[in-house]
């Protein structure tokens, strides 16, 4: 069997009731349906209790991840046409060869520290950066919680080798975290609002880091035979930020209905990963290449792709 036949049997086993709204005209054919790959619930469930995709002349059909890098991985493998993940994910996975580009970008709309985190058990000796030296700390590879390890370690001019990582997907990281089986975990929102709940610590937050962007991926080859679809998704997808920065809490209730997530962590979640859509400019792609720098400097990537061909923007023109 070929990856592509293998991506599309997983992401079909997991892929949930999709939004069918049917409109004659502007869409037909096998090109009016969008395959959108759906991370811990966001973006769809923005869209439902937005109602942004009323109307909509094409079919939906939703697919669920549990972080970024499954997420990419169906798009870049041709089973998703687009998927909504973090910076970090983005050009690790364009830089290993991926075959996706970015067509929008949101930014945080406000600073929250604990979206972001490096967290330890109570009791930890753990208490800041230098005390994971010779530790071992749980992550996604190429993950945002990743990237945050990175820059904390770089910071404090401790060579990246001298943690003890280990790549975990956040289910099987909160088991580690839970059991004593790693020292910390470095993850990411609603991750981190069930984890400090249940009284984990943070050592390195987004405090003095900063927060992700969030990027809008596409399949290179989905772009132009669905260039209109894309279009069309992302204009609504930019009402449904704003109109749940409007309502957090008729958001929080629909995102908690979607995921499982108790009601208190989904707000939480929102109010910590809250967002605002944004033009692709030069800032953005300085940002990737930082981003790029600090990959191959801990010898994760050999990037090879320019990061402005990484971005398409037409869409966001």
């Amino acid at each position: 069997m070929t990856r592509r036949t293998v991506l599309k049997i997983v992401v079909g086993a997991v892929c949930v009731t999709g939004i069918g709204i049917f409109a004659s005209g502007l869409f037909r054919g096998p090109e009016n349906v969008l395959r959108v790959a759906n991370q811990k619930g966001q973006v769809k469930s923005m869209m439902l209790a937005s109602g942004a995709l009323k109307g909509a002349p094409y079919t939906v059909e939703w697919s669920e991840f549990p972080a970024a890098q499954p997420l990419l991985e169906a798009v870049g493998g041709g089973a998703a046409d687009l998927g909504l993940a973090a910076d970090a994910p983005f050009i690790f996975a364009y830089q290993s060869g991926s075959p996706v580009k970015a067509i929008g970008v949101q930014a945080p709309a406000h600073q929250a520290a604990d979206a972001l985190a490096v967290l330890v058990k109570q009791g930890s000796p753990i208490r800041g950066v230098q005390d994971l030296v010779g530790k071992s700390v749980a992550t996604t590879r190429g993950s945002i919680g990743h990237h945050l390890l990175l820059q904390a370690l770089e910071r404090a001019h401790i060579p990246a080798s001298a943690v003890r990582v280990t790549f975990l997907p956040p289910g099987d990281a909160k088991a580690a975290f839970d059991s004593g089986a790693i020292d910390a975990w470095s993850t990411w929102t609603p991750y981190t609002n069930v984890a400090i709940k249940e009284g984990a610590l943070a050592v390195v937050d987004a405090k003095d880091y900063g927060l992700p962007l969030y990027i809008d991926i596409a399949n290179a080859d989905t772009i132009a035979p669905k260039k209109a679809i894309l279009k069309d998704f992302l204009a609504r997808e930019a009402k449904a930020v704003a109109w749940a920065r409007a309502h957090p809490d008729e958001f929080s209730q629909v995102l908690a209905k979607e995921t499982g997530l108790p009601l208190d962590i989904a707000r939480a979640s929102f109010d910590r990963n809250n967002r605002i859509s944004q033009p692709i400019d030069g800032k953005v792609i300085a940002h990737e290449q930082e981003i790029t720098a600090r990959f191959q400097k801990a010898g994760l990537i050999d990037p090879k792709r320019s990061v402005t061909e990484a971005f398409d923007r037409q869409f966001s023109e």
